[in-house]
């Protein structure tokens, strides 16, 4: 009997890390390479691919009114919004990858990092480019525990690979582990909590 295994992957996680890496926003074409290498491993060298299970979000729909400027953003015409789709039908069209999809909840608008550090902010009118909107993702966290468990229950994988940084997935991993299912941690570098590390089988520092 083959053993098999799948890779789980926190899509937001796995952007930003990988950004940092390459410099630049990553496209649909550096996410597949990078996940191409994941999968590559040699940790994995004589094991069976189920499935490669990306999380992402649904790019936000819905109008927002710039409370400053008084201006409506109509999200899905933007191209943060087009950008966001393609990505997703890009990767969903993979070999042997399933999107899981959760939610976007848009919560108005927030101050930008760059006017929270401008040191003239307090001695002066708002602006309307000092704000950004404020969007939610909902339900991911909750796909990617799901799907560990699904996959632990019914024994489908020996192996379960976790790209996140996140410790609210802990309990996920440990009931993988009590039902025999090895896990595997791969936090691109990530400062990561000692109760994540703990409850995982082996964590790769880096993709390689």
């Amino acid at each position: 009997m083959s053993h098999r295994f799948s890779v789980l992957i926190d899509g937001g996680f796995f952007v930003r890390k990988l950004q940092g890496v390459i410099k630049k926003r990553p496209d649909a074409s550096d996410v597949a390479s990078a996940i191409d290498a994941l999968v590559g491993h040699g940790l994995f060298n004589g094991y069976e691919l189920l499935r490669v299970y990306y999380y992402d979000a649904r790019p936000a729909t819905g109008r927002l009114r710039n409370p400053i400027s008084g201006q409506d953003t109509v999200l899905s015409d933007t191209e943060v919004y087009r950008r966001n789709q393609s990505f997703l039908d890009a990767l969903e069209l993979r070999r042997d990858v399933a999107l899981r999809l959760g939610e976007t909840s848009p919560n108005g608008w927030k101050l930008k990092h760059e006017a929270l550090k401008d040191p003239e902010l307090g001695r002066r009118p708002l602006q309307a480019d000092d704000l950004v909107m404020d969007i939610e993702q909902k339900g991911v966290d909750l796909r990617i525990g799901l799907d560990i468990a699904r996959l632990s229950l019914k024994q489908l994988v020996q192996t379960i690979v976790v790209v996140t940084g996140d410790s609210d997935l802990v309990p996920a991993f440990k009931f993988a582990r009590r039902e025999g299912v090895r896990v595997v941690l791969s936090h691109m570098g990530h400062g990561v909590k000692r109760d994540l590390r703990a409850h995982t089988d082996l964590v790769l520092e880096e993709i390689a």
